[in-house]
């Protein structure tokens, strides 16, 4: 029998005399895993103590590293994760990284439990020729640049093709191609690093096509996403008349009258709507230019000669595609080459795994049920949980974690009185830390480079704050404070 949700009107634990706090390890300080540690502290069933581990010294994961700078509202999230960072029985432990410096092992000594929410973070690829060739990158490596991400190479981009193709139709698709098409102004008072603000005010690029393997009703942006790339002031979005004349009313019947068992959700009807508006639409000549490309897949990158003899990206060949009667993609044999210098992959996010802990190459996730880690007898891996993408794979929006969390942490509550009784007498993170001769940082750490990022901003006259170049920059602020 499920548990009743946790509560959720106060962030006092029981004062339970008798009770050890179940101390919980949360890997990984993104919306997952901080959404975890709420549902924790939150509820009354149980007295709680949750050490976030993190990699980084900063927390936030994807809000901070995966969030177009431009998108300052659905940052706004960070204020609801920091509240929660600043609960009494939450404690952020960065710059330790799980299965390098603590093992599964080494926390079954300081823990009940562990909650692994590690995310989605690699790129999945495309499988052709010529993928790996210079200027075929992973959009995760051009959001890395333009957010900010420590580990990124800053030389990376010079944004000196006149043309660029980004294939894939998802959110993160179209936060790529606005960044490309929008100017050094336009993203001056956001986050973005100075090196890559300065990248882009030399920006080359003037055309970006978007490459999508299906149509319109098939893409996986949402609505919110593709106004504000309709709404870009300084770049023509082109949408073929053609690719989007579809009466949504008649989708839905195969070619005898019957119907079909999918059907047009209420978002794709609205992303069809939105786009037959600007297919009706003449370009205006501005700057810029953003072309839609439906039914139509990557085939081979085609390699051209650099300056110096070195080969590079210098075409893209294409299929143009289509619905079989089935409803499954096809070829049609039909073929073009896009005259582009650079190609972005943003084709999905997939997870790794972690040492020690069961994982499902095929979906690239944590096998479970109800959030509880399954072994490979699919046997309840006792005290371990997974919560967020790299439980579900890359799914859903930043507040689908919430839910997600939530679920998980009610298996683990449920499990309480065992997890106990596995670990009678936890030992102190600290000492285990000792032992290792591991340096970390805290929250008053990640505070002192948020204030050396406002510094920063202020310093440049650019906005409230302005991301810090690297580990050096990291290392820097934290010894400073």
């Amino acid at each position: 029998m499920t548990s009743p949700e946790p509560e959720h009107p106060s962030s006092e634990q029981p004062a339970a005399e008798d009770a050890t706090p179940l101390r919980v390890a949360v890997i990984g300080s993104g919306p997952a895993g901080v959404y975890a540690a709420d549902a924790l502290v939150r509820q009354r069933r149980v007295p709680v103590r949750v050490d976030i581990m993190d990699r980084l010294p900063t927390p936030y994961g994807l809000v901070r590293y995966g969030v177009a700078p431009d998108h300052t509202k659905i940052k706004g999230v960070a204020l609801t994760l920091r509240r929660i960072l600043e609960h009494p029985h939450v404690r952020f432990v960065g710059g330790v990284e799980f299965g390098a410096d603590l093992t599964r092992a080494d926390l079954a000594r300081t823990h009940h439990a562990v909650v692994y929410a590690t995310g989605a973070s690699v790129d999945r690829r495309m499988g052709i020729p010529g993928e790996d060739l210079p200027g075929s990158l992973a959009a995760t490596d051009f959001v890395n640049w333009y957010c900010g991400h420590p580990d990124n190479e800053w030389d990376r981009f010079a944004l000196d093709a006149e043309e660029v193709a980004v294939v894939g139709a998802g959110n993160v698709a179209l936060d790529v191609v606005r960044i490309l098409a929008k100017t050094a102004d336009e993203l001056r008072h956001t986050d973005i690093p100075q090196a890559a603000l300065e990248v882009l005010a030399q920006s080359r690029v003037r055309t970006i096509h978007v490459l999508a393997r299906r149509g319109p009703l098939q893409a996986k942006f949402t609505a919110p996403e593709l106004r504000d790339l309709l709404a870009l002031p300084g770049a023509d979005v082109v949408v073929r008349p053609d690719q989007v004349d579809i009466d949504p009313t008649e989708v839905g019947t195969d070619s005898a009258g019957r119907p079909e068992l999918r059907e047009v959700s209420r978002a794709a009807r609205t992303n069809l709507r939105l786009l037959r508006e600007q297919a009706g639409r003449a370009p205006e000549g501005r700057p810029r230019r953003v072309e839609l490309h439906f039914w139509t897949r990557p085939e081979e990158i085609l390699a051209g000669t650099a300056e110096g003899g070195a080969a590079r990206v210098e075409g893209l060949r294409v299929e143009h595609t289509r619905l079989d009667a089935d409803g499954r993609l096809e070829g049609t044999g039909k073929y073009s080459v896009l005259d582009v210098g650079m190609v972005l992959r943003s084709v999905g996010y997939a997870g790794v795994p972690l040492a020690g802990v069961p994982f499902d190459r095929g979906g690239h996730t944590v096998p479970h049920e109800a959030g509880r880690v399954l072994d490979a007898e699919g046997r309840a891996v006792p005290g371990d949980y997974v919560a967020g993408w790299i439980k579900r794979g890359a799914t859903g929006v930043i507040g689908t974690n919430k839910s997600d969390a939530a679920g998980t942490v009610r298996a683990l509550l449920e499990d309480a009185p065992r997890l106990r009784e596995a670990v009678p007498d936890p030992v102190a993170l600290e000492r285990v830390l000792d032992e290792r001769g591991l340096a970390h940082s805290d929250y008053e750490g990640w505070l002192r480079i948020d204030t050396a990022e406002a510094g920063h901003a202020e310093d440049l006259g650019r906005g409230e704050r302005v991301k810090l170049r690297g580990w050096d920059a990291y290392r820097k602020a934290l010894e400073e404070g």
